[in-house]
């Protein structure tokens, strides 16, 4: 016979695979830091939680944590963001090259909307660009004017980008004119927030890198905060958005200093 308090800990099990199945599909990814943090739990707790969702086919688990099981064969991740609101995308990656130095240097973040921003980049200016995406890379590769660099790290299999300290390190030391970044979530009152502290991390260098933030974010993402902020309004001098924000973000947005700019 089970006892209360066993029957109790097999109930607040399941309860927490739940969410964290639904937060994987909600996010894409999450991070095993992330649901220890979230659920006061273990990281050990959490990895065997992932492994029996893994079993369950709900999950399938990878370094530091959890991505969506495919029921076909397994897609990047990368491919299914880059799906998601992909003309709203294309409209913002139009307008942003209007944010383009006419020469200089450049740092490209990763990410679905800056891969579009990317792949429209003509071959006419001058510049050096650094990244930490591998699509991004690709799509600048054959552009003759511009020299690419590519930030190394630990490659990040289910959306192509190089995320680690390694990464951090190679970014610390530059100084670009332009930084074009985005993010998982933002809101007028917390800032750009993202799931991943170690994505956090790289993307607070990148900012401290230059002299001057451009970010891409489309509608969709100005929902609500994820769990660490790596900017304020503050650090941002342009934002590109759609024509869809509501209004009253968009108005609270430019009342902190940032350029608001529709596509």
């Amino acid at each position: 016979m089970t006892d209360g308090s066993t029957a109790n800990q097999a109930l607040f099990q399941g309860e927490r695979q739940r969410q964290i199945a639904a937060l994987t599909r909600q996010n894409g990814r999450v991070e095993v830091a992330h649901m220890a943090v979230r659920f006061d739990v273990t990281t050990e707790t959490i990895r065997r939680d992932l492994s029996d969702l893994q079993r369950q086919k709900l999950v399938r688990r990878v370094h530091g944590g959890g991505v969506p099981w495919e029921k076909s064969e397994f897609e990047p991740l990368v491919a299914v963001r880059a799906d998601r609101n992909d003309d709203e995308k294309r409209r913002l990656a139009r307008r942003a090259i209007e944010e383009l130095p006419e020469r200089g240097s450049i740092i490209v973040d990763s990410g679905s909307t800056l891969t579009r921003f990317a792949e429209a980049i003509p071959d006419g200016p001058d510049l050096n660009v650094v990244t930490n995406s591998l699509p991004i890379a690709m799509a600048l590769a054959e552009r003759d004017a511009i020299d690419v660099i590519v930030a190394g790290g630990t490659l990040r299999k289910n959306t192509l980008a190089l995320v680690d300290g390694q990464t951090v390190d190679a970014i610390k030391p530059l100084v670009v004119d332009t930084l074009f970044i985005s993010t998982d979530a933002a809101t007028p009152e917390t800032g750009l927030t993202t799931p991943y502290r170690e994505e956090a991390a790289l993307k607070e260098a990148m900012i401290q890198s230059a002299r001057r933030v451009v970010a891409l974010i489309d509608y969709s993402k100005f929902v609500k905060d994820e769990f660490v902020r790596f900017a304020e309004w503050s650090d941002i001098d342009v934002l590109v958005t759609n024509t869809e924000i509501s209004p009253t973000i968009a108005a609270a947005i430019e009342a902190t200093g940032t350029t608001v700019v529709l596509a």
